[in-house]
């Protein structure tokens, strides 16, 4: 490997060790419904997202929630040396796509059926860490 490559993977390694990332696959939520509560928490403070989550009504607050718990988790595995309070975590990106799709039939007047389409959903969080420190 060539000196300036080496260097060029040490900055990338160090501009990931900022960052950590979450998913969760084929939650069976429609995109919809988890974009509505996705869009509340994106650009949020860690704390603040957190209780955004847990005082929503909605079931994909839920899920949600132990996805950001999650990815803090993994944020503290990558930063053992790091407080949180120090690091001023946020939801840096938080990306919801369309998921696999259950088709089922259900049946409709005069004998015809209708396709009834049960959604799923990937979630994408990525948290950032703002380390300004101050003196």
């Amino acid at each position: 490997m060539g000196v300036r490559k080496r260097e060029r993977a040490e900055q990338i390694k160090a501009a990931k060790k900022e960052l950590a990332f979450a998913k969760l696959n084929n939650c069976p939520t429609s995109p919809r419904k988890m974009r509505l509560v996705a869009d509340l928490v994106r650009g949020q403070k860690v704390e603040k997202a957190l209780a955004i989550l847990k005082f929503s009504q909605k079931e994909a607050s839920r899920r949600l929630e132990k996805l950001l718990l999650s990815a803090i988790a993994n944020w503290q595995a990558k930063n053992e040396d790091a407080s949180i309070e120090d690091a001023d975590l946020f939801v840096k990106e938080i990306r919801v796509d369309g998921g696999s799709m259950l088709k089922r039939l259900r049946p409709a007047p005069q004998g015809r059926p209708h396709r009834i389409r049960k959604r799923s959903n990937h979630v994408t969080l990525v948290l950032g860490a703002n380390n300004n420190t101050q003196s």
